[in-house]
């Protein structure tokens, strides 16, 4: 045999171990239990990093989310002794009871004096009053009517413009609003006419003019010595008794609005770019575990204070924070209830939390299946926390 056929043959016998070992390598680390379990793991992070990702965009969700109504604190017009408390902390009213009353002594008395100083000034001039004094309680009663009228309706049709309410309520809220001015304006007539009985005389005496001001004024004072709820609701921070001095405008308590409730959502700005109104909401109210609730978008804000500028005097505020993932904006997004379940006593509590889903669309079945899932296990999970 030569010796190059030599030096090939040793070549060979030396590559065989190696590859052998190679191959015993791989073969152990397929084996390897550490090994495929570490890869199962990274494959199952993978795709949960990316259905996360969809699912952000296709079905955002927060748990930055509080139930919110007007919040509404009650304070007498007038100032005087309170004579009596109509109700308790937390209790429910219904629109138009009567939550508390002013002593009404000396409202009645400056009413008893202007009506005579109506009569004496008609005295003056030969003419009777009586009637004028009488239509003008009914204007009085008119417009206090249309102001509590007009009071209901603005936060019917903020609602309903933010499509939180229906447009059957804005309508009839404004048919309220006409039959109210139609009352004023008949009242008014009839008060025009009482006045013209004075003749032509009377009716132009400043005098006569005068004294049905502060008639007027008399009447007004009376009426408000009587504060009633402004809509379905509930007290609560009632800190008055009977007998305590109130002052004009001293809030006495507070109201919660039962009607006008919604969700005030904040989304990450990332998340918001495919949510639009009407969308189907999903909501796991943490006062109802294990419960799911139907809702849906009525807006989605388009801005948020983010100024830094500091007040006149002061030097500009720069916040420091920096880095390679910064914080994300949030955005708020107002959800509306959509089924009656929500109305059960107890579940709207203002500033309740609320985990909230949106579905922004329905051809998506995957991404709203496990939406679907992950609702309802937070919702179950609020028994823990």
């Amino acid at each position: 045999m030569s010796k190059q056929g030599e030096e090939k043959e040793t070549l060979a016998d030396e590559g065989k171990p190696e590859s052998s070992a190679q191959e015993a390598e791989q073969k152990d680390n397929h084996n390897d239990p550490v090994h495929q379990v570490t890869k199962v793991v990274l494959y199952v992070a993978l795709a949960i990093f990316i259905i996360y990702l969809m699912a952000d965009r296709m079905a955002p969700w927060t748990d930055q989310a509080r139930i919110q109504t007007y919040v509404v604190p009650i304070a007498p017009q007038v100032s005087g002794n309170v004579a009596s408390i109509n109700v308790e902390n937390d209790q429910v009213v219904e629109s138009g009871d009567v939550l508390f009353k002013i002593n009404t002594l000396d409202y009645q008395l400056a009413l008893e004096s202007a009506e005579s100083a109506l009569e004496l000034a008609g005295q003056e001039i030969g003419a009777s009053t009586a009637s004028v004094a009488t239509a003008q309680a009914k204007v009085v009663e008119a417009q206090i009517n249309l102001e509590y009228v007009i009071t209901q309706s603005k936060r019917v049709f903020e609602l309903e413009k933010r499509q939180i309410l229906p447009v059957s309520d804005g309508d009839k809220a404004r048919a309220a609003i006409k039959q109210a001015k139609t009352q004023v304006r008949s009242a008014r007539t009839e008060l025009e006419k009482s006045k013209q009985q004075l003749g032509q005389k009377g009716d132009d005496n400043p005098k006569i003019r005068s004294a049905v001001a502060a008639l007027k004024k008399a009447q007004i004072d009376l009426s408000r010595t009587t504060v009633v709820a402004p809509a379905k609701g509930g007290i609560t921070n009632l800190v008055v008794n009977e007998g305590q001095y109130a002052s004009v405008g001293m809030p006495l308590m507070t109201f919660i609005d039962f009607e006008s409730v919604w969700i005030s959502a904040n989304f990450r700005e990332n998340s918001i770019a495919n949510i639009k109104v009407g969308d189907s909401v999903d909501l796991a109210l943490d006062v109802a575990p294990g419960r799911i609730f139907k809702g849906t978008v009525s807006s989605v804000g388009f801005a948020v204070d983010s100024s830094s500028q500091g007040q006149a005097g002061q030097l500009l505020d720069v916040k420091g924070k920096s880095g390679w993932l910064r914080e994300s904006q949030r955005f708020p997004v107002m959800i509306k209830f959509a089924d009656a379940g929500s109305r059960e006593p107890g579940l709207r509590r203002v500033g309740g939390q609320v985990d909230v889903q949106v579905y922004t669309t329905e051809s998506n079945f995957l991404m709203n299946a496990i939406a679907w899932v992950w609702i309802r296990v937070v919702s179950w999970l609020s028994y823990v926390y």
